[in-house]
């Protein structure tokens, strides 16, 4: 049933991709001029013959000045008040061993979503710049080990710890060789 709901979830990513583009009136190359993404990796996401990487979308939502999580919102269907967990949409990179879960995923009246996310052991995701600047942080991890750059500013987190923090610019999370890393990121 996941992988169904994935296949769909990406369908639909892969058009919304596109109607971004369009509606920005870029073509491919200013899209890639834009995002530093190829042409042909761009035209590629868009006609869902491949899946977007975690890395390529940070890429594309910086150039759309979007959060990820809005991105993913703007492709998934609406939900009720209650969001039972075999109804939560879940994004993966499995080539990155990244997984993401809206776990109370973005609304119009609402101003915070949260995210359940794991990353495996060994694991490095960095962002270029953040998709609003300002936009308010919080996580919490809840299992591993998880060093997280900020701004220039590195935290390092074992389980149980929060940060806090208004992203500005790059960041980046890193998972050492030796653990994984599961942590909920509340986004307002």
């Amino acid at each position: 049933m996941e992988n169904a709901d994935e296949n769909h979830t990406e369908q639909r990513l892969a058009q919304r991709l596109k109607q971004l583009r369009v509606e920005q009136g870029w073509s491919l190359d200013q899209l890639a001029k834009a995002s530093d993404v190829s042409r042909a990796t761009l035209s590629r996401l868009e006609n869902g013959e491949v899946s977007p990487t975690t890395a390529v979308l940070g890429k594309l939502c910086a150039a759309y000045g979007l959060a990820m999580s809005r991105l993913m919102r703007m492709v998934e269907d609406d939900f009720p008040a209650v969001l039972r967990r075999a109804q939560q949409s879940v994004w993966s990179d499995p080539e990155l061993g990244f997984r993401r879960r809206s776990i109370s995923p973005p609304a119009r009246a609402l101003a915070g979503e949260a995210l359940e996310c794991e990353l495996d052991a060994g694991v490095t995701i960095r962002y270029v710049a953040s998709p609003r600047p300002g936009m308010e942080h919080h996580l919490l991890l809840q299992k591993g080990k998880l060093r997280v750059t900020v701004d220039g500013a590195v935290h390092d987190l074992l389980a149980g710890d929060c940060l806090r923090y208004q992203l500005q610019g790059a960041s980046a999370f890193v998972t050492p060789s030796d653990s994984g890393a599961r942590y909920f990121l509340f986004i307002v």
